[in-house]
């Protein structure tokens, strides 16, 4: 494999390329008109513009991606994730093209894109699953019979969803009917389909998602498990690895149920399968994501791996060159994703130029980055900025460095998660270990980070008080 086309932009883009050329491959971007001057762009042996800058028009044309594939020779396509990474039939194109997809096979992303489906292929391997109905519904009678039987309260799930679309939690049978109806309606319009199935709501839950890595040798290896349980809108915000509440044993039973589901699609390449945690520790597969995950840079730093460098000797057809054996965990990892996003006003996307952009460094910090100073934040795609990685020997070290690291992150333009990431590192719950997927709405409002602010901006005052005092060498003499 010579030469590479990443189908994607931003800091994964980026994050592609560089391993691709710590490999010596050379690498081809595919960009947008908005896109034209990002980093990837530049970075990249060879670039080419493929459409408009809405998605649908440039990211999402699969075959314009194609096309520009075999124009310039290339070996294999990197989707990345989001866009075209889950997207069995543009897998499926790419194969037929003879180019190389570097991710699973269409088969397995077709099962597992669809929560059914990925609960009938695992279901003969014994993986524990949350009690519920195994076929998608659209009629209200027959989810009133489901919800009786399991018990309220229920979650009603889009069957081909994904990021929190058509998914609702039903406390109670009167709120069944409407709850259903807004899934289904919310699922149509996101998806194109309608059916949603109905399972037990699990309370206090935890979000642990085990990575895993599968060969063409029929080798299936897992690489530890991240815990990503702070969410907004069902979406993952802080990461980490390992999970502060996993016991050894606890670890090893995720990790051979994460590879057993691998190996009931017939899995190849990189993959993470995700579990819900009750309270009590007991643990049920809930979907496998297909593709490389945002959050895989805290596996990558607790295991000493390089993701992605597997990924693409696997595409090659390689065997994958560590046995489970070899692998153990070294050390604590944490992620914040940094948003263009304003905490203080429900998370909703900040759109400006990055007036002032200046990212920390040091031993310790890890910046995963697809902007620049004097940038536009396109209102097309999804607002992520970075990913801001710490690690350290232990999890108080990686919050503590994680802190310093958010203060040192200099942004202005817009506002970002970052001031929501430090009240994450500084909260008692959080630090304890003692949370679940319900910590936004159980602890943060924007008030405390109002707060917070204040606090800081009145030390900060005190301090510079100090500062001119020394300065000034004013000396108060003691009076009679």
């Amino acid at each position: 494999m010579k030469k590479i086309l990443v189908a994607n932009r931003g800091e994964i883009a980026l994050r592609v390329m560089r391993t691709a050329k710590k490999m010596g491959i050379r690498t081809v971007a595919v960009f947008s008109t908005a896109d034209r001057n990002a980093p990837h762009v530049r970075f990249a042996d060879e670039a080419v513009c493929i459409g408009e800058a809405p998605s649908n028009q440039s990211y999402l044309r699969g075959d314009k991606i194609i096309a520009v594939a075999k124009e310039r020779d290339v070996d294999g396509i990197h989707p990345g994730y989001g866009f075209l990474s889950e997207n069995a039939d543009f897998a499926e194109a790419v194969e037929q093209n003879g180019i190389t997809f570097i991710g699973p096979k269409s088969k397995a992303i077709r099962i597992m894109g669809s929560k059914l489906a990925a609960k009938e292929a695992v279901k003969a391997y014994n993986i524990p699953m949350v009690p519920g109905i195994d076929e998608a519904i659209t009629d209200v009678a027959k989810a009133h019979e489901i919800a009786n039987e399991i018990g309220y309260p229920v979650l009603i799930k889009a069957s081909a969803g994904g990021g929190g679309k058509g998914m609702r939690i039903i406390e109670k049978e009167e709120d069944l009917e409407s709850g259903m109806e807004r899934a289904i309606s919310e699922a149509t319009s996101a998806f194109g389909d309608g059916s949603v199935f109905v399972e037990k709501y699990v309370t206090s839950p935890r979000h642990i998602e085990i990575q895993v890595m599968a060969d063409t040798h029929g080798n299936v290896l897992h690489f530890f498990e991240r815990e990503c349980s702070i969410q907004r809108r069902h979406q993952k915000v802080v990461e980490e690895a390992p999970s502060s509440i996993l016991t050894p044993e606890l670890r090893e039973a995720m990790g051979v149920a994460a590879t057993k589901v691998a190996k009931a699609c017939d899995y190849i390449g990189a993959g993470t399968v995700e579990f819900l945690m009750d309270a009590d520790l007991n643990f049920y597969f809930l979907e496998m994501n297909t593709r490389l995950q945002v959050e895989h840079p805290v596996t990558e730093l607790i295991s000493g791996v390089d993701l992605v460098e597997l990924q693409i000797k696997v595409a090659r057809g390689e065997a994958l060159p560590l046995k489970q054996e070899d692998l153990k965990i070294h050390g604590h990892a944490m992620e914040l994703r940094v948003y263009a996003e304003d905490p203080l006003n429900d998370f909703l996307p900040s759109v400006g130029t990055l007036e002032t952009y200046q990212l920390p460094f040091g031993e310790g910090i890890r910046v995963d980055n697809g902007f620049e100073e004097g940038m536009d934040i396109p209102i097309y795609y999804d607002p992520m900025l970075s990913k801001l990685i710490t690690y350290g020997k232990t999890r108080e070290e990686s919050i503590e460095l994680m802190l310093e690291a958010i203060r040192d992150y200099k942004v202005q333009g817009v506002q970002t998660t970052l001031p929501f990431g430090a009240f994450v590192m500084e909260h008692e719950a959080f630090r304890s270990g003692n949370f679940d997927t319900h910590f936004v709405k159980d602890h943060y409002s924007p008030e405390l980070i109002l707060e917070q602010k204040s606090k800081e901006a009145e030390m900060a005052a005190i301090m510079a008080l100090r500062q001119f005092l020394d300065d000034q060498k004013i000396v108060q003499l003691p009076t009679n």
